[in-house]
């Protein structure tokens, strides 16, 4: 006859139970910790290398999200990422790299979609 497995006791499955939901709660934090603004530029802000910047300028803070020239001359860059860095970031975006012009950059909330890498688009 075959031996019965072992059941788990109590103990184990609520430490178990503990764990999974240290860890959504972990996943929770972080999410929470996260905001998103899409923000809009205009000036002279196409051709003058301002998303291969806006990328580095993303890489160094740690931002993550995309950038892309608009059909009217504009960029929309959107960007995603802790507070403080995010706010770096707009900030950022509202003087762009020196061989730009930035006449306006409207940034507007928006749900953290959880993005993982920065694109030029």
């Amino acid at each position: 006859m075959a031996p019965h497995p072992k059941q788990p006791d109590a103990a184990a499955s609520a430490h178990e139970a503990a764990s999974v939901h240290e860890t959504a709660s972990a996943h929770e934090d972080a999410a929470a910790a996260r905001a998103r603004r899409i923000v809009r530029v205009e000036g002279r802000v196409q051709g003058v290398g301002f998303r291969i910047s806006t990328l580095m300028q993303a890489e160094r803070l740690g931002i993550v999200g995309t950038v892309r020239n608009l059909t009217d001359g504009s960029v929309e860059a959107d960007v995603e990422g802790s507070p403080e860095p995010l706010a770096q970031m707009v900030a950022w975006l509202r003087e762009g790299p020196p061989s730009a012009r930035v006449d306006s950059a409207d940034a507007r909330e928006a749900a953290p979609r959880g993005a993982t890498a920065f694109r030029i688009i």
